[in-house]
């Protein structure tokens, strides 16, 4: 599905938070049989950020949420909807959503949260859009806030490798008219769904004999599976939300995707014929951040002065679900 708004709906504000622990791959290599080496050449990643035992994935989002209301100059009570798109929630009640909502003060705001993996952030951008497009809400703070490591079989050097912790924020409103969010497109895939499995409170026996060091809520995925459907969905969200505009990847100044994995990034962008030099890595220092990637690097580039104004841009994920999404941006500020 695509939508195309009306009305000039952009991100006024961004904002991230990084848990202060760093585990490096020369860590790993003393946990689990890795090396710094095969981790680089089959992921890009160098380190990543880990909350510690005793701390709270929405604490990030708290700080997130903050930062980015402060990037915005807007007050929590301002906000009139808060979505936390996460996969890893602290709690199953009450939402993460509510708890950041809480915390700040956002007494004016609904709030609630949604879960598509790693392409939440962007069905939580999308659905905000069409809140504020149809009047309902003026500013919304969408958030992607994950605390993976928690899931995480640390034994399982397939999938220990690869997930961080972490959580960015935008604020969204109304900008100046032809700027902001230009188009968006979702997809969904539930047929493929098991290739990337969290059991919650049901574990079947195929589920079992995935997780075979015995963690039975940990994420298992096939690796083979997923990069060449995050390949090709990747490249294929991005030209379909250009297409829709008249566009293509020569108009833009930026491509924001879900940072999963370089060789993942590197396909895709081989097959959309463009420059990793239009791209912001972030995941050689935080590794695969799920729903949390692609607003931390929007607010790293943001806060680094890398944007003007009319700079166009393609956000776009992918993950499980299956899922993906893109949004085409025509930065506002």
């Amino acid at each position: 599905m695509k939508t195309i708004s009306t009305k000039s709906i952009g991100i006024l504000g961004t904002g991230s938070c990084l848990p202060e622990k760093v585990l490096s791959n020369s860590d790993l290599e003393q946990m689990v049989e890795t090396s710094n080496e095969w981790i680089l050449k089959r992921t890009g990643i160098s380190e990543r950020r880990i909350l510690r035992d005793d701390e709270p994935a929405y604490k990030l989002g708290i700080e997130a949420a903050i930062r980015a209301l402060d990037n915005a100059n807007l007050q929590a009570g301002d906000i009139d909807l808060i979505i936390l798109a996460t996969e890893t929630p602290d709690f199953m009640t009450p939402s993460s959503s509510c708890i950041v909502q809480g915390a700040i003060g956002a007494v004016n705001a609904t709030a609630f949260d949604i879960n598509a993996a790693c392409t939440g952030f962007i069905y939580g951008l999308v659905t905000a859009q069409q809140f504020i497009a149809n009047g309902m809400f003026k500013h919304a703070l969408i958030i992607g806030c994950e605390g993976l490591s928690k899931i995480i079989d640390w034994k399982d050097r397939n999938t220990c490798v690869l997930f961080g912790d972490g959580a960015g924020a935008v604020v969204l409103g109304e900008v100046e008219e032809g700027s902001g969010i230009l188009n968006s497109f979702l997809g969904s895939d539930g047929t493929a769904g098991m290739n990337i499995t969290i059991p919650n409170l049901y574990l079947d026996i195929a589920e079992k004999e995935k997780r075979v060091n015995g963690k039975l809520n940990s994420i298992w995925m096939d690796g083979t599976e997923v990069f060449k459907f995050a390949v090709k969905a990747m490249s294929s969200a991005t030209v379909k939300v250009l297409e829709d505009l008249g566009m293509s990847v020569e108009d833009l100044d930026y491509i924001f995707p879900h940072q999963a994995n370089t060789r993942i990034i590197d396909g895709a962008i081989k097959k959309l014929g463009v420059s990793d030099e239009k791209l912001h890595y972030i995941i050689q220092k935080y590794g695969n951040i799920s729903s949390a990637s692609i607003p931390v690097a929007l607010d790293e580039a943001n806060r680094a002065g890398k944007f003007k104004k009319g700079d166009k841009m393609v956000l776009v994920g992918f993950g499980g679900g299956l899922t993906w999404g893109s949004i085409a941006v025509k930065w506002a500020k």
